[in-house]
């Protein structure tokens, strides 16, 4: 990195650590954010400064929420007989996109994942199953990428399912292998939900 003032360095080195931004990507970033004028900065600031104290997890579903009730845990208009797992709240936002799917949510906040630490305590299995009696959902979704980690968090659920008697279904027609879900189009997404096995 070219010898640049201390302030560019820390903001170039902050936003580095967004997902899929390298070097160069931060330079342009940062170099474009010199361009600003002060007001927008400010806001840009305060939206970024203001973003955990303003947004919490709701505590039925874990979905992300700025209010004080749940859209999708209080809209009577939803199947309450489905739910949908996902492994994170953007993954939520996806599939609402797509406007093929009107059941309930619950994100598990990660995958199985040995290598990274992340193993069948992160799943809150009991937590899930207490959602799931307390609602009497007929189906369960599985929604996850179609990763090794989405696939082996998909089989140890499958397991439990079958176990308490609750069809599971999952997405995959037209998701291809090693995808996230935030990089398919919508149109394929919505066929994937229809089309769930």
């Amino acid at each position: 990195m070219a010898r640049y003032p201390t302030p560019i360095i820390q903001l170039i080195n902050q936003l580095k650590k967004l997902p899929g931004v390298g070097s160069k990507t931060a330079e342009r970033f940062a170099f474009s954010l010199l361009d600003w004028n002060e007001g927008n900065l400010e806001q840009f600031a305060l939206a970024a400064s203001s973003l955990k104290k303003n947004l919490r997890n709701c505590h039925e579903c874990n979905c992300l929420i700025d209010k004080m009730h749940c859209p999708y845990c209080m809209d009577n208009g939803r199947d309450k007989t489905k739910l949908c797992l996902t492994s994170s709240v953007r993954d939520v936002f996806i599939i609402e996109e797509t406007s093929a799917y009107h059941g309930l949510y619950h994100v598990l906040g990660a995958l199985l994942s040995p290598l990274d630490g992340r193993s069948e305590q992160h799943l809150q299995v009991d937590r899930l199953k207490e959602r799931i009696d307390k609602l009497s959902i007929k189906e369960v979704i599985l929604a996850f990428d179609s990763t090794l980690e989405g696939d082996a968090t998909a089989l140890y659920l499958k397991e439990h399912f079958d176990l308490w008697k609750i069809q599971s279904t999952r997405l995959a027609f037209g998701l291809p292998m090693g995808s996230a879900l935030d990089f398919v189009d919508r149109g394929t997404l919505a066929h994937a939900i229809d089309k769930r096995f």
